[in-house]
């Protein structure tokens, strides 16, 4: 499971009081206010960011100390950082090696993560040559080829167009569930949430609330909670 157990991030004047678990297998939304610490709270399960108190335990390991390198986490950002000199297939190798020198194991790997995104015809273009969604589909190929257990969503499709981030979102639930990996989703759209997500974890205030069921979040008389949910209605 992912835990954070007396969980305290400070950065100058803000701080995020945090203390939960999530179950293995899990697909779990992040919504909160802009500001709230979303995106902070996925960074410091990821290692690029450290709790001044507390631990976090990934699949039963304490990971407070180690790099991000060194922890069972893949993450995509809404930027998706394919570089542009480099082909699609490369970009999703990089997951596995800085020098692109693959084995024939790894170079297997690679075309398998392409099928699962449905990237397989464009694995010799570049960049430049895909659009948005590709290339974010590209971003994901490359951290699904990685085979870590735990994936974090960083507002990954927010800059796409509505119908083709519901469809990327619920590309991603799928193979999510076929590997079971544990997800984190941040985004501010409520309806992604109902569609995918098994939990929901509210942000605000300072505070993470643990993660509830996404039918209770949404039924829920929290004033915080529904003041949210108001202000994100389209």
């Amino acid at each position: 499971m992912i835990r954070i157990e007396n969980g305290l991030y400070r950065s100058g004047t803000f701080s995020l009081v945090c203390d939960f678990d999530i179950p293995m297998a899990s697909f779990c939304a992040v919504l909160g206010p802009s500001g709230a610490g979303k995106s902070t709270l996925l960074s410091v399960l990821a290692g690029f960011e450290r709790l001044e108190r507390g631990r976090v335990i990934l699949d039963g390991v304490d990971v407070s100390l180690l790099p991000p390198d060194e922890r069972p986490v893949s993450m995509v950002f809404q930027d998706n950082n394919v570089f542009p000199h480099l082909t699609v297939a490369q970009n999703v190798a990089l997951g596995l090696s800085p020098s692109l020198r693959l084995s024939t194991e790894q170079n297997k790997l690679v075309v398998q993560a392409l099928e699962h995104v449905q990237l397989s015809p464009l694995a010799h273009k570049r960049p430049g040559e895909i659009s948005g969604g590709e290339r974010q589909r590209v971003a994901l190929a490359r951290v699904l080829v990685r085979a870590k257990k735990i994936l974090l969503l960083d507002e990954a499709f927010a800059a796409l167009d509505p119908g083709l981030r519901q469809n990327l979102v619920q590309q991603v639930a799928g193979i999510a569930q076929e590997r079971k990996l544990t997800t984190l989703m941040v985004t501010h759209q409520p309806d992604e949430v109902r569609a995918v997500a098994d939990h929901v974890m509210f942000i605000a205030e300072g505070k993470v609330q643990p993660p509830v069921p996404t039918v209770k979040f949404f039924a829920s008389k929290d004033w915080a909670v529904a003041n949210y949910l108001g202000s994100s209605k389209p």
